[in-house]
């Protein structure tokens, strides 16, 4: 039965591609040498076939997308306008996972629990409720039925495709589709068992326990397992809807520290962070929730980030250069490096010199992954996930507070980092923090 339930699945996906496809090839017709045009086009032809397949494919369209170093700027502002919202199942079906995962009757452990949703999404639906023992009032995250198995049936169903496609194509082969696609899995997966985001929460709370103005919601292990987790029920402003009285820049600064400590300090990183995940209380304390999607850095990659790092903030065409050849020696032999440091020139000087307001991480970094694609090389998967949180970041900032200057920011946080690990650019001095 398993078999033909991945045969009939796969049948019907094959079908949404062929339609797709078609689609496609009929609307390509209209379009001539416009590439611009052309990627979102394809964009809006992945996000419809995504829609129609459902959770798995919806999620992963979301993961796509904060992959700037694989996909054209066109391709991805489409795949972002997915919505990652579904009808909600029955306030019945919510009750008798949360009283099959916990053991007892959800009234044993709730004097409240509403029947209808906060939100409801392609992986879970939000309920809130009250604790009968504490009387803290809480949001209570409830896995659809069956979303872990359709996961894992879409997924073996895409990885027989890339595999395929590997064997059949030296570009796939090249482009590692295989790879890509179990990272973009991967991502997916860990969203369907609710006791890693439970343990994403307690690292983070730990992490930032002595950083005043951030937060993370405190998890119910008593009232939490793998299909359902009952945390605080966070209450606030989202920071796109911030009041005339609060203190914007002094939120923005605290946001990008926030993301920055995360990276450089802790070595775990928020992986999902975009202004849907926080709200900020009345205190002017910014919460931080969603954290189903975290990465973990090793020393190395994270000595590969902050080399990269200092390349871009304080670095020469040369230490690009330098970079590219210590980091991806795949590409010795195949690249003239005269042309890829002109190209690398040309980037950092339409950048250098300008205002704070005017310069923008996400411009340089997706001119980056242009000049990566250009040449064929390809960043750590890892990598890509630091880069867009920290596009998102800038992002918040500017949004809150225009005139600060991220390069700066990143500059000055880097310096001691790099001053102890030894890795300051020739003749510069350290400064204090």
């Amino acid at each position: 039965m398993r078999v033909l339930g991945l045969a009939a699945r796969a049948v019907a996906i094959g079908l949404v591609v062929s339609a797709a496809l078609f689609v496609y090839g009929i609307r390509r017709l209209s379009i001539l040498d416009d590439q611009d045009a052309v990627d979102h086009l394809r964009g809006r032809v992945v996000r419809g076939a995504m829609s129609t397949l459902g959770a798995t494919f919806i999620k992963l369209g979301q993961v796509m997308s904060t992959r700037p170093d694989l996909f054209p700027p066109g391709f991805i502002a489409e795949l972002r306008l997915l919505q990652d919202e579904l009808p909600p199942f029955s306030a019945g079906a919510a009750r008798a996972r949360i009283e099959e995962e916990l053991g007892q009757p959800a009234d044993a452990i709730f004097t409240e629990l509403d029947e209808a949703p906060l939100a409801a999404a392609s992986v879970a639906q939000v309920h809130r409720g009250r604790l009968r023992a504490t009387g803290q009032e809480v949001a209570v995250k409830v896995l659809r039925p069956d979303v872990r198995h359709k996961t894992e049936r879409d997924g073996a169903i895409l990885m027989a495709f890339a595999d395929l496609a590997m064997r059949l194509s030296e570009v796939a082969r090249h482009a590692d589709f295989a790879g890509h696609a179990a990272h973009f899995l991967e991502g997916v997966l860990a969203q369907t068992d609710l006791t890693v985001e439970a343990a994403n929460y307690e690292r983070f709370r730990a992490n930032f326990a002595a950083v005043e103005g951030i937060r993370f919601p405190r998890v119910y292990p008593e009232a939490s397992g793998r299909t359902v987790m009952t945390m605080d029920l966070v209450r606030g402003r989202k920071v796109d809807a911030l009041r005339p009285e609060d203190d914007t820049p002094a939120i923005a600064r605290r946001l990008r520290r926030a993301f920055l400590k995360m990276l450089f300090e802790d070595g775990f990183l928020h992986a999902d962070l975009h202004p849907g995940n926080m709200l900020v209380d009345d205190r002017g304390d910014v919460a931080i929730f969603d954290v189903g999607l975290a990465t973990a850095l090793s020393d190395e990659l994270l000595e590969y980030y902050i080399d990269f790092n200092k390349c871009l903030v304080l670095g020469t065409a040369p230490d690009f250069v330098e970079h590219l050849r210590r980091y991806h020696s795949y590409v010795e032999g195949r690249v003239d490096w005269d042309e890829l440091a002109r190209d690398v020139e040309d980037m950092v000087g339409a950048f250098r010199g300008k205002s704070a307001s005017e310069l923008e991480f996400g411009a340089m970094i997706e001119r980056t992954f242009a000049v990566g694609r250009k040449y064929e090389v390809r960043p750590f998967p890892e990598m890509t996930l630091i880069m867009v949180g920290l596009v998102t970041a800038e992002g918040i900032g500017k949004q809150l507070a225009p005139e600060l200057d991220s390069f700066s920011e990143v500059a000055s946080y880097l310096m001691p980092i790099l001053a102890r690990r030894g890795m300051l650019p020739v003749g510069m001095p350290v400064l204090a923090g």
